[in-house]
């Protein structure tokens, strides 16, 4: 285990939040590796808690697919497989490319100048060496698309799926030679949906979450 593993304590938060956003950070930074277990003692040593948020945050992990839990032998970083994302982004690309194209023409002003702030946002955050931020601004941008299609159950089902992409997402984010084309899809994007194309905004999408799902394919296969 990672020597480096620290509480980043911060008083707004509960105690479990605190301990599942410092295992969550060391997970997607490479500190804590695939198949490294997650034992619920060791970890309440090293962060001096006690072993209920440990096991509340371990929780919290399963969910966003960055832990599982084996019978008999306990909690472990989970491995990224190919089968896995693609079971997320086979569902995640139809509700995102009908949160598209449904918010084409639900979109208000105020939500794309939103978007454009957002937008902006992500392309400063690709000038960083700070790939959770920038995975941050990036759900941002997405987000706003979400929320303007006006549709709840829609925003709870991508939500969901978004939390369990949160890792494929930061590896993708990692290489910065795709910034480039990231900033391109998002700027036409956000053109497409201020001309209420919906043809067009619903192809850029699709094309968007393709793009992605090779490069992170790639990048599974050569850490075999």
């Amino acid at each position: 285990m990672t020597k480096h593993l620290e509480l980043n304590m911060d008083a707004y938060l509960p105690l479990r939040d605190v301990v599942f956003q410092t295992l969550r950070s060391a997970i997607l930074k490479g500190e804590l590796k695939p198949g490294e277990r997650l034992m619920e003692l060791q970890l309440a040593d090293k962060l001096g808690v006690s072993r209920t948020p440990i096991r509340e945050a371990i929780r919290m992990l399963e969910q966003e697919g960055l832990a599982i839990t084996i019978p008999r032998k306990g909690a472990e970083v989970a491995k990224m497989t190919i089968k896995d994302m693609e079971d997320v982004l086979q569902i995640r690309g139809v509700l995102e490319e009908l949160a598209a194209r449904v918010s084409c023409s639900k979109i208000t002003d105020q939500e794309l100048r939103e978007l454009r702030i957002a937008m902006i946002e992500f392309d400063e955050q690709t000038k960083e060496d700070n790939v959770v931020e920038l995975a941050k601004a990036d759900v941002v941008f997405h987000d706003i698309i979400y929320k303007a299609a006006d549709n709840p159950k829609l925003l709870l089902l991508l939500n969901n799926l978004r939390e369990q992409m949160y890792r494929y997402r930061t590896e993708y984010l990692k290489e910065k030679d795709r910034h480039e084309q990231l900033i391109r899809e998002h700027h036409e994007i956000v053109k497409a949906l201020e001309e209420r194309n919906e043809e067009r905004v619903a192809k850029i999408v699709k094309q968007h979450l393709r793009n992605q799902e090779r490069a992170v394919k790639e990048i599974i296969r050569e850490q075999g």
